[in-house]
């Protein structure tokens, strides 16, 4: 049951004084971190034992489209049978996989043998992010302080891609190829077992009946499916900038401002979303989303004309402020569009879209760079922004709240919780059609 909250103006102060707010965040920050730490860290090591991007695209290609393949079904697993459930074997398994794809890459095992290691070590990637936001909504029901979370969440995301990737990029260039990947697969142990002892906040249990299964599944929701394709928009920004700039900078001879550059990005995804968070919203969340990829797609468009380091940097920082507002309106949707017994698995599949974008990036801006220079990879954000746009403006009506005569009649929901989100969601949804028809 969601636990009261004032309706007064929402903002940070007042969400971080949710009762049991802390309990699961700073455990779930920790255990993030690896996550933002996986993709470049495999980068840099096949790279430097291979000396390949390509090469080094494919493995961590694999390891995304893993990811992406089976983080939805470690969702429902969630809301089925509780996330301590899923993420205590989970982490087990994935410091596995990356302790065998360090030392087979280290070995110079030929590629079909990373590529075997490489796609349990992305299945068995903890989902912290999704489980944290399931935590969130599940507190919070359809309060108004559901937006500031979904902003916090975005925050605390870009704050772990700012640490993580320079944390990466500077072991593996300062230490060893591996070491990036040796903190990874510890600061995965450590903050997953952490998290998954947080037992007293985790998401009730919906264990529905087969026949119930398919009414709730996120997945069979058409605007979390717009939205899917949406974040595969997202990921390709993020493998298509990694690769390139990790491209660029090596061909400039300056690997390790690699780092550097990537946090200018994510520094700027996370002071957007702080600004995104703070701020009242008097349009709706359909509208912002057009509005925010629409921007994203334009911020990415000069970025394969780019070489100088200062405008490189400059450029990559307006394409951060232009993501944070994207993630956020379709992490925000989700609390609209789907019942309570399947927001874990749509959480995931969100996750799991920017990793399976990422990953399909990360492939081709490498192998754009191995063809045709460094500057070509970044092409691909370009791509992919747009058509995830594409899609948005041509589908837009599918994103449409739930009515609450839906929720509160859906099996395996709190159809008081449920119906206030919808009805919540209703006066923007209004708001939008007034607006178009302005």
């Amino acid at each position: 049951m969601a636990s009261a909250v004032k309706q007064s103006r929402p903002g940070y102060g007042q969400l971080l004084r949710t009762p049991g707010a802390w309990t699961f965040l700073l455990p779930g920050f920790l255990a993030r971190q690896p996550f933002a730490m996986l993709t470049i860290g495999i980068v840099l090591l096949v790279q430097s034992t291979t000396g390949s991007y390509g090469t080094a695209g494919v493995v961590s290609a694999a390891t995304g489209v893993s990811m992406a393949l089976f983080a939805p079904q470690s969702g429902k697993l969630a809301d089925r049978f509780g996330q301590r459930a899923v993420l205590l074997p989970g982490v087990l398994v994935h410091v596995a996989g990356v302790c065998a794809l360090i030392t087979l890459a280290l070995a110079h095992a030929p590629l079909w043998a990373l590529l075997a290691v490489a796609v349990p070590t992305g299945a068995s990637t903890p989902q912290v992010g999704p489980m944290v936001r399931a935590r969130w909504a599940a507190k919070l029901g359809g309060s108004p302080l559901m937006p500031t979370a979904a902003a916090f969440e975005s925050v605390t995301d870009e704050f772990t891609f700012v640490v993580g990737p320079v944390l990466a990029t500077a072991l593996c260039t300062g230490i060893h190829p591996a070491a990036g990947l040796v903190a990874e697969a510890a600061l995965s142990l450590a903050g997953g077992l952490l998290f998954a002892s947080q037992r007293r906040t985790q998401p009730p249990v919906h264990r529905e009946s087969a026949a119930d299964r398919p009414r709730v599944s996120a997945l069979s929701v058409p605007g979390v499916r717009v939205l899917i394709v949406a974040f595969l928009g997202i990921g390709s920004v993020f493998g298509g900038m990694q690769v390139s700039l990790t491209a660029l900078t090596e061909h400039i001879g300056q690997p390790g401002i690699n780092g550097v550059l990537y946090g200018i990005f994510a520094g700027g995804n996370m002071l957007a979303g702080v600004a995104c968070g703070a701020i009242a919203w008097k349009v709706g969340p359909r509208r912002r989303l057009l509005v925010a990829y629409g921007l994203l797609a334009l911020a990415t468009t000069p970025l394969w004309a780019i070489t100088a380091i200062p405008l490189l940097g400059a450029a990559g920082l307006v394409v951060g402020l232009c993501i944070a507002p994207a993630l956020i309106t379709g992490y925000t949707l989700v609390e609209s569009l789907v019942p309570a017994a399947a927001r874990t698995e749509a959480f995931t599949w969100l996750t799991g879209a920017v990793a399976l974008g990422q990953a399909a990036a990360a492939t081709s801006a490498g192998q754009l760079a191995d063809r045709f220079g460094p500057s070509s990879g970044f092409l691909v954000p370009l791509a992919g922004t747009a058509l995830a746009l594409l899609v948005l403006l041509t589908l837009r009506s599918r994103l449409a709240p739930r009515t609450a005569k839906v929720v509160a009649g859906a099996p395996g929901t709190t159809g008081t919780a449920d119906a206030g989100a919808a009805s919540g969601h209703a006066a923007d949804d209004e708001r939008e059609r007034q607006l178009s028809h302005a």
